[in-house]
């Protein structure tokens, strides 16, 4: 059998962090360690998804319930039926793999059918703010070559433009987290489009997304919010032209990476996301990061500290992650 080990744990952030719906001034996350008989030890971290009420202790306690079926054969694809979609079953599944690679001597890419993972680019995450604390955020992000900066219903061309002024050559993204209209989204997305605006991330309500049928956006939209696992993805096609998967969200890589295979097939976009936390839960993300056309795994950067073994970021650039850290 495998044994289960749960611990919560808090990560502080550098400053509070503000999206539309809250404000962050600390990460709580969920570590989980997997160990076989032979001194194998496979590790994860999840943050679990918190606007769905997940938090640490929810996700323990899902955990703890299927522990006892956890056996020494059990596989990724075992854990879909154990478990429904979110941090819970995502914690597992990335341990599960973390745990095999350990006892293969065969990393997680290879085990996957992956190609050797490459270094990525990341977006940086300026939070919403007002115009000293934004311009100064965007003047200490200018060796970052892509932003994403957070906006709401307020809150948005004027923050476009401190950033675009303060770092005039950054790829920009704006994710408004459900914070808009449609009404609004139509008035924008030709404003921040002539502000060099690439992408909106999730501008509508989760929910809401039949209201962008017909709508001929001047910029690419990517589902976040609203894509969650694999039966979602149908539902986003001719709405969105990007997902933006998040481990969290669908329950760990075995899942993310079906996602990837899907949502390709269906014309969509690819992007990978985080829901804060360290390098643990960035390193599994890293593996899928190789296939999207936007990367946004920078939750270490906004954080105090890191993991021991953790990955490198160099100027939005990062290195795979050693196998001390997972993989």
């Amino acid at each position: 059998m495998i044994s289960c080990q749960t611990q919560a744990e808090r990560w502080e952030m550098i400053e509070p962090f503000e999206i539309s719906r809250e404000v962050i001034t600390a990460q709580p996350v969920l570590l989980v360690r997997l160990s076989d008989g032979h001194g194998h030890t496979g590790q994860a971290e999840a943050a679990g998804v918190d606007y769905d009420g997940e938090t640490p202790q929810t996700l323990a306690a899902q955990i703890d319930r299927v522990a006892p079926r956890l056996h020494d054969a059990i596989t990724g694809q075992d854990l879909l039926a154990l478990l429904p979609a979110g941090g819970a079953r995502n914690a597992l599944d990335c341990a599960l793999w973390d745990l095999h690679a350990k006892q293969s001597g065969l990393p997680v890419w290879q085990a996957a059918g992956l190609p050797a993972p490459q270094p990525v680019t990341t977006a940086f995450t300026i939070g919403l703010g007002d115009e000293a604390t934004t311009r100064r955020k965007a003047r200490e992000a200018r060796a970052y070559p892509l932003i994403k900066l957070k906006v709401d219903a307020q809150r948005h061309l004027d923050m476009v433009r401190w950033v675009r002024e303060e770092h005039p050559g950054a790829r920009l993204v704006v994710d408004a987290n459900q914070g808009w209209t449609l009404d609004l989204l139509k008035d924008l997305c030709p404003k921040l489009a002539r502000l060099g605006v690439e992408m909106v991330e999730q501008p509508l309500p989760r929910g809401s997304d039949a209201l962008l049928d017909g709508f001929k956006a001047a910029l690419p939209l990517a589902a976040d919010e609203s894509c969650t696992d694999l039966a979602s993805l149908k539902t986003l096609v001719g709405r969105y032209q990007f997902i933006n998967i998040k481990l969290d969200k669908c329950g760990g890589l075995t899942e993310a990476l079906a996602m990837a295979a899907d949502a390709r097939e269906l014309g969509l976009g690819l992007m990978v996301g985080n829901m804060c936390g360290t390098s643990l839960a960035m390193a599994p993300a890293f593996l899928l990061a190789q296939q999207c056309q936007y990367v946004d795994l920078d939750g270490p950067l906004l954080q105090t500290l890191d993991r021991d073994c953790p990955m490198v970021y160099r100027n939005g650039v990062i290195d795979p992650p050693l196998p001390a850290l997972w993989g």
